[in-house]
């Protein structure tokens, strides 16, 4: 399996961006996986951001993005957008994977099972 994401850059604060993941790989069902993106500033802990259900679209998200950034899917790659980004949204952003069928949606980076290589969003002040 193979999580591959694009579109980080750096912007100004209050602009709005967008992430994409594309999944790929060996073929297994989605019907219980969940994706997830984790973010980690410099010097910090990787962060949950959001986690949607593939199937049912069920979505949750880290309280500090909550109203401001909007995860969802469209086919296999899953999107963030990023709506009044703040200088503290600078980040590498990850997606992540997980097929274990947990009864909720999971936070915990160590639940996901594959991840991508990152890509950084940068927000000036």
């Amino acid at each position: 399996v193979e999580l591959v994401e694009s579109g980080g850059g750096t912007v100004q604060a209050g602009d709005s961006l967008r992430l994409s993941c594309a999944v790929s790989g060996r073929d297994f069902s989605f019907s219980f996986c969940d994706m997830a993106w984790f973010r980690q500033a410099p010097g910090k802990l990787r962060d949950f951001v959001a986690a949607l259900r593939w199937t049912g679209g069920n979505t949750t998200y880290a309280d500090s993005v909550q109203g401001r950034f909007t995860i969802s899917r469209e086919e296999n790659t899953v999107y963030l957008l990023m709506n009044r980004l703040k200088p503290e949204d600078t980040a590498l952003y990850y997606c992540a994977l997980e097929v274990g069928g947990f009864p909720f949606l999971p936070q915990r980076e160590d639940d996901y099972d594959y991840w991508g290589q990152g890509t950084q969003v940068t927000v000036s002040s």
